[in-house]
């Protein structure tokens, strides 16, 4: 599998069904926490590019777009540095579980985390 066709949907159901709840059995808020985290990324993406989270690649997904809507969240949610550190903790597992899982996305998974 290249990069190009990684969709993100598979990388984050095994993040949340596999990875936080059986391998590193994570509390129900930590759980909470990072799936709110992908839910406003993936409506960040989605208002800023027009990729629906269900297409949505890996390429699709780089340091720029995660700093943007680190960024974003600041602005327009008015989230403090602490709230916006939470979030980019939950998009860095996320990365390192995918660099994990697929070789061919190291690139992506080291840039965009």
């Amino acid at each position: 599998m290249t990069p190009n066709n990684s969709l993100v949907a598979p990388h984050l159901q095994v993040f949340f069904s596999d990875y936080l709840c059986q391998q590193k059995r994570v509390s129900a808020q930590t759980v909470a926490s990072y799936r709110d985290t992908f839910r406003l990324f993936l409506m960040f993406v989605k208002e800023t590019t027009g990729i629906e989270p269900s297409t949505l690649r890996m390429t699709d997904v780089d340091a720029l777009t995660v700093v943007s809507f680190l960024e974003s969240l600041e602005r327009q949610q008015g989230n403090a540095i602490r709230s916006r550190n939470l979030r980019l903790s939950a998009i860095r597992a996320f990365f390192r579980l995918v660099a994990l899982r697929d070789p061919t996305s190291i690139g992506i998974a080291t840039r965009g985390a």
